[in-house]
C-alpha cells in the first residue's frame, strides 16, 4: 500500500513564446505528429515490401522503421533501414515520405543491397550473401573493438550490433576511363558494392586522460579482423565565440522565489521538461555529468567577461558561460522553427539541454549523441569560453542530422555531416544577429568564419568562403577527399554554401574565385542565405541517406531547389553551378545574369487588431546596392524604403495588398516587381476547456473509476498546483483507472488533449511488466482508439507534456481514459497532472 500526502510543488512560468505573427509558407514543416501505431507502421512495410520485386529483390530483403518526423502539408518523412535475412545492410536505407493516408509519395534510397543474394550461383560469383551465422558472439567482438580503442574507461556500456557490411569501392565511369587523375570531377566517380562480408558494428564511448574517445569500429564476424574504424565524437574542434553579444534576452522559469535557466516554451519533454541549461561544474569531460540547471535568486544573470579560471561556476561570472549557451539554444530553436517549421532537433519538438563549465581549461565543445544535448568547455591555451552562437548552432546542427539523415561520421558523408553543423551554425548566427525573429534568414549578420571570435589568436579554425586557408581543408572535390578527417572534407561543401548564399568573384586574385567556373556569367548569382538553408535543410532532412555523398549531395540538391522554386527555377540553376564551382558536376549559364530578380517575395500575413504586421523582400542579381520602394493598394507608402515593412495593423488595414518594387544601381535602372501579399486583420478564434478539474484541485468530481488515485502524497509531487493523479506505484498485482466523459462538438476545427506525466520505476531491464494506455472510449465503454502506451522501460526525470488531436471524434461524446495494470512486484508510477482539452 502505497502512502499519499500533500506536497506544494508549484512552478510559474517568467518567459514569453517566441513572437511570430506571419503564415508560415506551405514549404514549412508541419507541427509534431503523434508517433505512428504499430498497425500504421505494418501497413508501411507491406507498402515497401509490395515493391520489392519491381526493384528485382526477393522475400529475404525487407524493411525496418527507424525514425519518423513531420513532412510538409500534412506529410510523414519515415526513415527504413534495408534488411537482408533480417539484418541491417550498413549505409543501406530509405527516406519515404507518406500522405495523410499512409501512401508512398516518394523514396529516396542509397540502394546497397541489390547484389544481395543467398543462392548458390551468387556465392560462387564471390558477390552474392554472406553466410549468416557469426564466428563469434557481440562480446567477443566488443573486446576486439576495445582493444584497439585508445580509452582507459567506459564512458557508455559498449553495444556491437551483427550487419551486413557493403564492401565499397570507388571506380571511374565509362565516360571518364580515360581522364587523368587530376581533371577528375565527383561525377565521373561512382561507388560500387565489390562485395559483402558478416560483421559487427561495435560503438565505444570510452575515456582517456580525461578527453572522451568515441569509436565506432567494424568487425569481421568471420575472421575477427577489424574491417573499418573512425571517430564518433561529433565535435567543432574547440571553435567557439562568447561574451561578445552584450545584453540578450533569455527565457527562465520562476518557481517560488528561484529563477531556473529552464525555457518552457521551447520543446517539451526530454530531460528537464524544456530547453535547459545546466553545470557540469568541471565534471571531468571523460564522463561528464550534466548536474543541476542553473538558479539565480534574480533574474539578471552574468557579467559578460570571459569565466576566471579556478573561479565560482554559480555567481556572476560563472554565470555568463550559462547566459551564452541559453541564448544560443534559444535562437538555434527559434531558427529552425520559424524559418524551418522544424521543432527541436528532431522535428518532434522534444526539448534538449546544454550544459556548460565542462572540465577544466577545456578546449572543446562537443554533442553527445547518447542524451541527444551538449557540452561546453571553458576554454584554455586557445580559446575563450566555446558557448558561441555559432559554436551553438554547430552542435545542435549535429542533432538535427542525428534525428535525420544520421550521414555516418566518415568518409565523404562524414565532411557533408560536418558542413551541415557549419551551415547551420551560420544560419542560426545571422538569424540571431539580426533580433532572432521572423521567418527569413538575413544574407548579413553572420561572418562566415567559425571561432574568429573566441580564438585567442584571432583566426578562426575554418573559412566558409576560402576553406583552404586554415592550411588543412580543401576547396574543392578530389579522389582523396574521403579519405582525409572529416572536419576538412566539409571544406567544399561549405564553400559551396558559401557561393550559393552569396555568389563568387570572376577574378582570379580573389578568395572567391573558383577556377571551375567557365559559363556565363564566370562569377555565379547567389540567392541569399535564406534560399540555400531551405534548400539544403529539405535536402538533409528529406533526401539524404546515412552514406550520401558528394556526387548524391549535388542531385538530392538539385530536387530540392526544383521542388521548392521549380525546374528550371534560377534557385537549381544556382545549385548546380554551387556544385560546379567545387568540381561536384559541371558548370552551367545562367539565364539572364544581368537581371534583377526578386529572390524572396513576400509572404500573406494573418494578425489580430493591433499586431505587428511584417512584409519582407530579397533580389539578387544586377547592380548592387538596391533600393525598395512598397506599395500598398497600388499606392506607394511614404517613407518605406527598405528590403523589410512593418506597421501596426488595425481592422481597417483587413483585405490591404502590398508590394515591393526592387531597383539596382546600374544605369538605365533595372527593376523587379514582387508577388502581391494580402494582409488578413481578424479575431483569433476563442478556445474552450471541455476537461473539467484538470490539475485534480477540485476534489475528483467529475472524474470517474479509481479516483482514490487523486490526491496529495507522498512520495511524488505535482506538475502545478498541489495534488494530481498517482496511478500505479503500488509494487503488486493492481488495476487502476481515470476517465472524464466529454463531447467534442460537430463544430470543432481543433481538438488537443494535453498532459503532464511523470514514470519513475523500481523495475530494471527492457521487458515490459507494468504500463498504462491512455484511450478514447464511447459511452458503452467500446475503446475507439488507442493514443499511447507507457511502461516501465519509460522512466523519466520530472514531467513531460503529451499532446494529442481529437478532431477525428468531433460530433461526438466519449471518455478520455487513463488505465494502468501493474503486476505482482516492483512498483511503477504513472502521476498525470494537468489534463486538458482544447478545441476551437
Amino acid at each position: 500500500m502505497k502512502l499519499r500526502k500533500s506536497l506544494l510543488a508549484a512552478a510559474v512560468a517568467a518567459s514569453f513564446a517566441p513572437a511570430f505573427a506571419g503564415v508560415l509558407p506551405d514549404t514549412l514543416m508541419a507541427a509534431p505528429a503523434q508517433p505512428m501505431s504499430v498497425e500504421a507502421k505494418a501497413n508501411l512495410v507491406s507498402r515497401l515490401d509490395s515493391l520489392r520485386s519491381a526493384a528485382g529483390l526477393d522475400s529475404e530483403h525487407g524493411y525496418k522503421l527507424r525514425e519518423q518526423h513531420p513532412g510538409v502539408n500534412g506529410q510523414r518523412i519515415v526513415r527504413a533501414d534495408h534488411t537482408f535475412q533480417g539484418l541491417r545492410v550498413f549505409g543501406s536505407d530509405s527516406v519515404v515520405v507518406t500522405d495523410e493516408n499512409g501512401n508512398v509519395v516518394s523514396e529516396s534510397a542509397s540502394d546497397r543491397r541489390n547484389n544481395l543474394d543467398a543462392s548458390r550461383a551468387a556465392k560462387a560469383s564471390g558477390k552474392g550473401a554472406p553466410d549468416t551465422a557469426a564466428a563469434f558472439g557481440a562480446d567477443e567482438a566488443i573486446r576486439i573493438a576495445v582493444s584497439r580503442t585508445p580509452g582507459s574507461q567506459h564512458r557508455i556500456k559498449p553495444e556491437a550490433e551483427l550487419l551486413i557490411w557493403p564492401v565499397v569501392k570507388t571506380q571511374r565511369t565509362a565516360a571518364a576511363a580515360n581522364k587523368a587523375d587530376s581533371a577528375l570531377n565527383a561525377t565521373d566517380v561512382e561507388e560500387v558494392v565489390d562485395h559483402y562480408e558478416l560483421a559487427y558494428l561495435v560503438k565505444t564511448r570510452m575515456n582517456k586522460d580525461g578527453r572522451p574517445v568515441f569509436r565506432d569500429t567494424v568487425i569481421s564476424a568471420k575472421t575477427g579482423a577489424v574491417i573499418k574504424q573512425w571517430n564518433a565524437l561529433q565535435t567543432v574542434v574547440g571553435v567557439g565565440h562568447s561574451q561578445y553579444n552584450g545584453d540578450v534576452p533569455i527565457n527562465t522559469t520562476l518557481s517560488g522565489s528561484t529563477y531556473k535557466m529552464l525555457d518552457t516554451s521551447r520543446g517539451v519533454g526530454g530531460t528537464y521538461g524544456g530547453m535547459a541549461i545546466t553545470n557540469a561544474n568541471h565534471s571531468s569531460a571523460n564522463n561528464p555529468n550534466p548536474g543541476s540547471i542553473y538558479t539565480n535568486s534574480t533574474n539578471t544573470w552574468g557579467d559578460g567577461q570571459q569565466y576566471i579560471s579556478g573561479g565560482s561556476t554559480t555567481n556572476a561570472n560563472g554565470q555568463t558561460a550559462a547566459v551564452n549557451a541559453l541564448w544560443g539554444l534559444m535562437n538555434t530553436y527559434d531558427t529552425l522553427k520559424n524559418v524551418m517549421g522544424w521543432s527541436s532537433l528532431d522535428g518532434n519538438n522534444t526539448a534538449t539541454y546544454i550544459a556548460v563549465h565542462v572540465d577544466n581549461n577545456y578546449d572543446n565543445a562537443f554533442f553527445d549523441p547518447s542524451c541527444k544535448c551538449m557540452y561546453i568547455g571553458d576554454g584554455g591555451s586557445y580559446f575563450n569560453n566555446l558557448g558561441s552562437i555559432d559554436v551553438i548552432g554547430h552542435e545542435m546542427g549535429h542533432g538535427v542530422t542525428d534525428a535525420t539523415s544520421n550521414l555516418t561520421y566518415s568518409g565523404e558523408s562524414g565532411g557533408l555531416n560536418e558542413s551541415n553543423s557549419d551551415i547551420t551554425g551560420e544560419a542560426v548566427e545571422a538569424y540571431a544577429r539580426a533580433g532572432g525573429t521572423g521567418t527569413s534568414i538575413p544574407l548579413t549578420g553572420n561572418d562566415w568564419m567559425m571561432g574568429k571570435e573566441i580564438a585567442k589568436n584571432g583566426q578562426p579554425l575554418r573559412w566558409m568562403w576560402k576553406p583552404s586557408k586554415d592550411g588543412s581543408s580543401k576547396d574543392a572535390w578530389s579522389s582523396g577527399l574521403g579519405g582525409i578527417d572529416v572536419h576538412y572534407s566539409s571544406g567544399p561543401n561549405n564553400r559551396m554554401f558559401y557561393f550559393l548564399s552569396k555568389g563568387s568573384n570572376s577574378s582570379s586574385s580573389s578568395e572567391m574565385y573558383s577556377s571551375y567556373l567557365n559559363k556565363q556569367p564566370l562569377a555565379m548569382t547567389g540567392i541569399g542565405t535564406d534560399k540555400a538553408f531551405r534548400i539544403w535543410f529539405k535536402a538533409n532532412t528529406t533526401k539524404f541517406t546515412a552514406s550520401t555523398n558528394y556526387a548524391n549531395a549535388r542531385l538530392k540538391m538539385i530536387e530540392s531547389a526544383e521542388q521548392l522554386y521549380g525546374v528550371g527555377s534560377a534557385e537549381a540553376t544556382a545549385v548546380k553551378r554551387a556544385y560546379a564551382a567545387i568540381n561536384v558536376g559541371t558548370d552551367v549559364d545562367e539565364a539572364n545574369p544581368n537581371t534583377v530578380t526578386i529572390t524572396t517575395q513576400p509572404n500573406n500575413v494573418t494578425v489580430a487588431a493591433g499586431g505587428t504586421a511584417t512584409f519582407t523582400v530579397g533580389a539578387s542579381g544586377g547592380t548592387t546596392p538596391y533600393s525598395y520602394a512598397w506599395y500598398r493598394n497600388g499606392t506607394q507608402i511614404s517613407g518605406a524604403t527598405s528590403a523589410t515593412y512593418s506597421f501596426t495593423a488595425q481592422t481597417a488595414d483587413n483585405g490591404a495588398v502590398f508590394k515591393a518594387i526592387v531597383s539596382d544601381s546600374s544605369s538605365p535602372v533595372k527593376t523587379a516587381t514582387s508577388n502581391d501579399a494580402t494582409l488578413t486583420v481578424g479575431v483569433i478564434p476563442p478556445q474552450s476547456e471541455l476537461i473539467v478539474n484538470g490539475g485534480f484541485e477540485s476534489g475528483t468530481s467529475p472524474w470517474a473509476g479509481t479516483t482514490g488515485v487523486i490526491g496529495n502524497y507522498s512520495g511524488q509531487t505535482a506538475y502545478e498546483g498541489s495534488r494530481f493523479a498517482w496511478l500505479g506505484g503500488n509494487g503488486r498485482t493492481a488495476t487502476e483507472s481515470l476517465y472524464q466523459t466529454v463531447t467534442i462538438p460537430s463544430t470543432a476545427t481543433s481538438a488537443t488533449l494535453s498532459f503532464a506525466l511523470h514514470i519513475d520505476t523500481a523495475e530494471t531491464g527492457s521487458t515490459v511488466y507494468d504500463k498504462m494506455a491512455v484511450t478514447v472510449k464511447n459511452s458503452s465503454g467500446t475503446t475507439l482508439g488507442t493514443l499511447a502506451t507507457y511502461n516501465n522501460t519509460m522512466p523519466v526525470s520530472g514531467y513531460q507534456m503529451r499532446t494529442f488531436n481529437l478532431l477525428p471524434y468531433k460530433g461526438q461524446t466519449v471518455r478520455i481514459h487513463f488505465n494502468m495494470t501493474e503486476d505482482y512486484s516492483l512498483q511503477t508510477s504513472f502521476v498525470v497532472d494537468k489534463v486538458s482539452l482544447q478545441v476551437q
